[in-house]
This record gives C-alpha cells, sequence and structure tokens, in this order.
C-alpha cells in the first residue's frame, strides 16, 4: 500500500518536472523569439513610412487651387491639423487599447484564432492600428497567414522605432476612404468640402465608417450602410468615454450634407498656369539639391483667381466655335507677378501652352520695342519722317523690301513718331530700323527680356521674328514699370511635407531695363492707339475698343496673315493676347480677326471695375505739352488737331503750331520723299 503511495508520488515528481520543463522550454522559445525579433528588428531597422504625397498649389491668397500628384491623392496633415472626433472615432472602433499595447493585441489575436479555427479558414480580422498601417504601407490586401505574420513583423518593428502618435498619423494619411482619397483631409475635402480639422462630430463618424470598406460605406454610394456605420461609431465612442450619450443622440439625429458632387463639377483652376509653376518649381527644387518626386510640396503663386476668372470668360464669350487658339496672361507691373494665364482654348484637348511655348511672330506690337530704342538714340515722340511709297535696299544691296500698310496706304508726307505709332505706320517703323540700326534693336529686345534672333532684314522692324507671348508681354511690363528690369513670376514661396521653407522668391531688382523718361514717353505714345486725333490716311488702331474704355491704357496690337497680337497696360497690369492657328493657317475672316481685343478690352474692364482711373504720372524730366498733330508745333486755337503729348525736358517744341517754316517742311517734300532742308532722318520740326 505505502509501495503504491510511493510510486504515485515519484509519478507526481515526474509530471511537476515534466511540467516545469515543458514551461521552461516554453518560456526559452518565447524569449528566443522576442530577443530573435528585437535582433530581426535592430539589424533591418526602421521601415520607411514615405509614402507618395500630392503637392498642392495655392493661389496668391493662400487658397488652394490645385494639386498635383503620381498615384494616390493625399495631402499629408499633422494630428493636431485633425479633429480630436476623428481620432476618437478611430481608436475606438478599429483599436481601444492603441496606447496600451506594442503593436499586438492578444485578445483580439486569440479571439480571432478560435473563429478562424472553427471555420476552417482566415474570416476574423485582429489587425491592430500599427499592422493596418503597415499593411497600408508595405503589404498586399490579401487574406492570408504569410501576409499576416509579415504585418505583424512590420508592425512590431514601426513600434520599436516610433511612437504611437508617429503611427497614428501615418496610419491617418494613408487610409484608403474610395473615390481616389487617401487620408483624412483629402476624404474630408471630397466628402464634406473642409479640412479635417473642421470637422464635425457625426462627419468624422461618417469618415471613419468608410475606412471598414470604401465600397460599402461610402455615403455617395451608399448612403444607407454609410448611415448604419456611422451610428456603429458612435455608439463605440459612447460605450468607451470618447462621448456622451446627448452628444451621441444629437450626432445620430445631425443632418449629413455630403458635397462630393461639388468636388466633381470642379474644374482644376488655372491649369496651364499649374503647369507653368510646376516647370519652374522642378528648376527651383533641383537647384536646391531636392528632388520634386519627393512630393508633398506646398507652392504659393502669384495667381489672382479673380484675374484668371475674368480672362476664361472673356475668351468663352468672344472666341469663335473653331480652331482658332489663343494665349494669354496677365503681370502686376511692379512685382511681376503673373495673375492669369490662359495657353489655349481647351487645355483638356491640347495642354500645349500658347502663351509660353509657341513661338509667333509678333507684327507690330514689337515696335514699342523698336521705339524704345529710337528714343535713346536721339528720337522723340515729336520726331518726323515722311511716309510713303519707299523700297528699301540691305545686305549690301543684294536684296530689296518695300514694306506696305495695312490699308495699301501711304500718308505722302512726314509724320510724327506719336502719329505712327498710334496708326502703326510701317514706314516710318523700318525707316527707323535704318537710322538706330539692328544691333541696338537686338539690345534693346535683349534688355526688356523678348528672347528672338532679329535678322538684318528690315521686315524685322514689322515684327517677322517669332517670339513669345510671355516674352513679349513680359517686355511691356517692363515699360509699365517705369523701365525697371522686372521679371515675370508664377512661385511666391515653396514649403516641403514637413513644414520647412524651402524657397522664398527674391525681391525683384531695382536695375533698369530702360530709363524712367524713356519708359514714361514710351508709355504716353503707346496710348495714342486709342486717340482719334490721329486719323490720317488710316484711322488709330485701337479705336474698335474705345466705346467699351473707361480709363487710360497704354497698349499696340500686332499683325501678319497668321497671327494676332494686342498688349497693353494700365499702372496697375499689363496683360496680352496673341489669336492664332496652331498649324499654318491663315486669318482669313473677320471671325477670325475680331477676338483678341474684344478679349483684351472686357478682361481689363472687368477686372479694373470698381477702380478709380489710374493715369500715367510722368517722372522728373518729362513734361507735357499740348501740340498740334499735323506740324509739331505748340498747339494754339487755329490749330485743330490738338493733343497732349510728353517728352523730355530738351525735347520741348519752342515753335507755335502756325510757324510758316513748320508748314513748308511739312509739305516741301523732296524727291527722295525727305523734306527738302534736312538730308538725313529722323529730324525734330522745333528748334
Amino acid at each position: 500500500m505505502q509501495r503504491v503511495k510511493y510510486l504515485k508520488k515519484v509519478k507526481r515528481r515526474k509530471n511537476l518536472k515534466r511540467l516545469l520543463l515543458l514551461s521552461v522550454t516554453a518560456l526559452t522559445a518565447v524569449l528566443t523569439v522576442f530577443l530573435a525579433l528585437r535582433i530581426y528588428a535592430q539589424v533591418t531597422g526602421a521601415p520607411s513610412l514615405s509614402v507618395p504625397k500630392a503637392s498642392v498649389f495655392l493661389d496668391k491668397n493662400g487658397k488652394q487651387i490645385g494639386d498635383r500628384f503620381t498615384a494616390e491623392r493625399r495631402y499629408w496633415v499633422d494630428l493636431d491639423e485633425m479633429s480630436p472626433f476623428l481620432i476618437d472615432a478611430l481608436i475606438a472602433t478599429e483599436d481601444k487599447n492603441f496606447y496600451n499595447h506594442n503593436g499586438f493585441d492578444y485578445r483580439r489575436i486569440a479571439g480571432a484564432l478560435l473563429k478562424d479555427a472553427k471555420a476552417g479558414r482566415k474570416v476574423e480580422g485582429a489587425s491592430t492600428i500599427t499592422m493596418q498601417y503597415a499593411k497600408n504601407l508595405y503589404l498586399t490586401f490579401d487574406k492570408t497567414w504569410k501576409r499576416k505574420i509579415e504585418e505583424a513583423l512590420y508592425a512590431y518593428r514601426m513600434e520599436i522605432f516610433y511612437d504611437k502618435d508617429v503611427i497614428l498619423e501615418g496610419y491617418m494619411n494613408t487610409v484608403y476612404f474610395g473615390h481616389g482619397m487617401y487620408g483624412v483631409e483629402a476624404a474630408s475635402k471630397f466628402y464634406f468640402g473642409k479640412s479635417a480639422k473642421d470637422l464635425t462630430l457625426e462627419e468624422s463618424a461618417v469618415i471613419i465608417a468608410i475606412a471598414k470598406g470604401p465600397s460599402n460605406y461610402s455615403p455617395v454610394d451608399n448612403p444607407e450602410k454609410s448611415k448604419e456605420r456611422k451610428m456603429l461609431v458612435l455608439a463605440l465612442m459612447e460605450q468607451q468615454g470618447f462621448i456622451t450619450e446627448r452628444q451621441e443622440e444629437r450626432a445620430n439625429a445631425a443632418q449629413i450634407t455630403v458635397k462630393a458632387s461639388e468636388w466633381a463639377d470642379q474644374k482644376r483652376i488655372a491649369p496651364y498656369f499649374l503647369d507653368e509653376v510646376w516647370r519652374e518649381a522642378e528648376k527651383v527644387l533641383a537647384a536646391k539639391g531636392r528632388s520634386p518626386a519627393e512630393g508633398g510640396w506646398t507652392i504659393r503663386t502669384t495667381l489672382d483667381p479673380y484675374h484668371q476668372k475674368s480672362a476664361e470668360e472673356a475668351i468663352t464669350k468672344w472666341m469663335p466655335d473653331t480652331e482658332l487658339q489663343i494665349g494669354f496672361m496677365s503681370i502686376e507691373p511692379m512685382t511681376g507677378y503673373i495673375t492669369s494665364l490662359v495657353g489655349g482654348v481647351d487645355y483638356t484637348e491640347s495642354p500645349f501652352n500658347r502663351a509660353t511655348q509657341a513661338k509667333r511672330q509678333p507684327g507690330s506690337a514689337i515696335k514699342p520695342v523698336l521705339y524704345a530704342a529710337a528714343l535713346e538714340e536721339g528720337f522723340n515722340p515729336l520726331t518726323f519722317l515722311t511716309s510713303e511709297k519707299t523700297i528699301f535696299t540691305y545686305d549690301d544691296g543684294r536684296s530689296t523690301y518695300e514694306p506696305n500698310n495695312v490699308n495699301g496706304k501711304f500718308a505722302g508726307h512726314p509724320i510724327s513718331l506719336a502719329q505712327a505709332l498710334a496708326i502703326s505706320d510701317n514706314i516710318y517703323a523700318v525707316k527707323t530700323l535704318e537710322e538706330i540700326g539692328y544691333k541696338k534693336f537686338s539690345k534693346m529686345a535683349e534688355r526688356l527680356g523678348v528672347d528672338v534672333v532679329l535678322p538684318n532684314s528690315p521686315a524685322v522692324a514689322l515684327g517677322t521674328s517669332d517670339v513669345t507671348l510671355s516674352d513679349m508681354t513680359g517686355a511691356y511690363n517692363r515699360i509699365a514699370s517705369e523701365g525697371y528690369d522686372i521679371k515675370p513670376m508664377t512661385i511666391l514661396s515653396i514649403t516641403d511635407a514637413e513644414g520647412h521653407t524651402v524657397y522664398e522668391h527674391p525681391k525683384q531688382s531695382k536695375k533698369h531695363a530702360i530709363s524712367e523718361q524713356d519708359a514714361s514717353v514710351l508709355t504716353h505714345l503707346m496710348t495714342g492707339m486709342f486717340d482719334p486725333v490721329f486719323n490720317d490716311y488710316t484711322s488709330s488702331t485701337g479705336l474698335s475698343m474705345r466705346q467699351k474704355q473707361t480709363r487710360p491704357y497704354a497698349a499696340k496690337s500686332g499683325s501678319t496673315i497668321s497671327d494676332k497680337y494686342l498688349i497693353g497696360f494700365t499702372p496697375s497690369l499689363t496683360a496680352g493676347i496673341w489669336t492664332g492657328y496652331d498649324v499654318g493657317k491663315q486669318l482669313n475672316d473677320a471671325q477670325d480677326e475680331a477676338p483678341s481685343k474684344k478679349v483684351w478690352i472686357e478682361f481689363m474692364e472687368t477686372v479694373h471695375r470698381g477702380k478709380p482711373a489710374e493715369p500715367f504720372i510722368p517722372p522728373k524730366g518729362v513734361n507735357g505739352v499740348i501740340i498740334d498733330v499735323e506740324t509739331g508745333g505748340i498747339a494754339v486755337n487755329e490749330c485743330e488737331k490738338q493733343r497732349l503729348v510728353y517728352v523730355k525736358e530738351k525735347d520741348m517744341p519752342q515753335k507755335l503750331c502756325t510757324d510758316k517754316t513748320l508748314r513748308e517742311q511739312r509739305s516741301s517734300v523732296g524727291e527722295d520723299g525727305e523734306p527738302k532742308k534736312l538730308e538725313l532722318f529722323p529730324f525734330s520740326f522745333f528748334e
């Protein structure tokens, strides 16, 4: 009997030893696994949390006007830029022990294993927020044990190297919420038209409900299922103490207004402008040693949304329903800010930017550049040259050129520079070029920012060399900016995904491209295209716009058989337009030729509406004088065609318009077409 007891005692001891040994072995195995995991984590290091991020474009007021992304539309925001309701709803729904575990919720795992075992397949998830984040970053969405193991390994590494808020922030920015939206910020803007930080309790519950299954719980596609899931989210929040029962009731009763249709209807603002901004940003970032592919950039631009809208509406109103194309842009004179830009009639059909990339003939729009050079060479508004049929020789006499005027007529007598520019006389322009020389003209174009090759041919005075609208508008803007070398720009600043400022546009140069006096004189000359007082054998070129004109403009148009240019400015804004066909087609009817002036004047009048008219105030050294248009003499009552012109002090006229010598010189023309007493041009009819 005692032997039996002894044997039982020995057996118990053996069992106890085996159990102890098994426990030690199991513990050792567990410790070994954890040690191995730790070593594995240390060796492999912190997993990258990098994901594609959309770059955001802002207008000059800081409002978003567009984005640029590769595969996923995602606007990364910090936790403190999210509504607290969002964070509470997520934790209550997806992982209530998030801040207390090390990446694994063992109770949930055990429960899931039991259910999977009963079903004989993978049916229940036990993923924590960390594990879901790992899946979003690195893995597929297959429900397999292999993927779960990999998910666990990534989650363990993330928990070791990153704190909880970093993981939570990353998760909130990587979850897919349907309709191409990744992260809570993109989802908030899509579904509710607001930032994630502004979401209400009920809106936050709707957003978090979607994460369970975007195709099932989208309030756009399945409003009833979305409502049911929202109620569950709110119930879980109340059970876990994130909200009160009263808050739950109010949130359930609140009306949800989804604004996804507004997103769908919204076109990307100023697509041609944003393409140009991105091209510039790529250059800026490369110069800073950064890659545009990093994404997450916030690019603040110079765009004025009112100017852009006004330009687009004028184009829609006046452009014919043909293949005729357009380029348009506006610039602030003293800052160089490009406030609007349109590169074609329809971006979806053709994203080619005709304002910045197409080189076309500017025609007579080049003349202010020519006359800027002439002013430096002694010309002034009252410099007279004879306008008549003329054949010019060049290339050492081997070639000839016979320019014409638009209506085939000539004045047949001397006209002033002021009149020549107003009516766009071509003979005057070519004679001016012959006098000052090609080099001076070319240098002036370069100083005004026009990238153009000017061959030694008289025709270049009439704009036969190809240029871009952006270069030409920039040149006029330098004139408008009192002669300063103000370069057009699109980017104010660039910040990276971490909020660090990478680039701020430097202050514009205070160097002059032309003198302030020459800029003023030229500006006042360019107001002449709107004045009928200059009408002679032909009319001033801007008279068709005069009925809509409510303020002073300085401008010049240009026409060729295939291109129409018009560029002009007020003291506060420059605008340029080109119209024409993309490939080899000529402008051949009134419908083709009409839009440029109509679009330009409508835009300028619209954006200036409600503002006082701004005069072009002359600087020191430039004086105004009322002259007789026909003679250039100081006007008195007997001379009917009078106009106020501005000249440098040294160029003030000394004779009255009734002076006989002025009248004689106007009508006394020799065989070569020049006044008999003066052998060379230019000349002025005053002492």
